[in-house]
């Protein structure tokens, strides 16, 4: 079994939605339903190794079947040199994990997630705190309404 497969036990399987930076990694998970994002918390990047150990707590935590990670695409929608980073992470985090790991365009969700915190009137200090967790949800939350979007 994978390390976060679902197990037919308990919650049914869920979907990780993560917001991948040079220093933090922003985490959701998707409700039991799989209809909307929820966020989690933010991992403090140090190396490779603590991070998936990081990540692997969440995945067997919410029985996780299935990951969705940030693509940072330039505006025209034309690959980055951060682009073929996160490429790189997906494809070591699939090979550590052995789930599917999906990359879903990202552009603007940092500033939206920042537009929704600043509407929240969260002080600065409390919106960089937040901002990583809320750019996974709302990175999660495009790729669940358009898994759900009829064809």
């Amino acid at each position: 079994m994978a390390l976060g497969s679902y197990s037919g036990g308990g919650l049914p399987p869920r979907i990780l939605g993560l917001d991948v930076g040079s220093k933090t990694i922003g985490t959701a998970v998707s409700d039991p339903l799989g209809i909307t994002a929820q966020g989690l918390k933010t991992i403090r990047r140090r190396n490779k190794r603590w991070d998936f150990e990081q990540l692997s707590g969440i995945l067997r935590e919410y029985e996780v079947s299935e990951i969705v990670v940030g693509y940072p695409l330039r505006l025209s929608g034309a690959q980055g040199p951060q682009s073929a980073k996160i490429e790189r992470f997906a494809d070591e985090l699939r090979k550590f994990c052995g789930l599917p790991v999906h990359l879903w365009d990202e552009r603007l969700t940092t500033r939206q997630a920042d537009r929704v915190l600043r509407e929240a009137e969260l002080s600065i200090k409390r919106r960089g705190q937040a901002i990583d967790r809320m750019a996974a949800m709302l990175i999660l939350q495009s790729w669940l309404d358009a898994r759900d979007a009829p064809a």
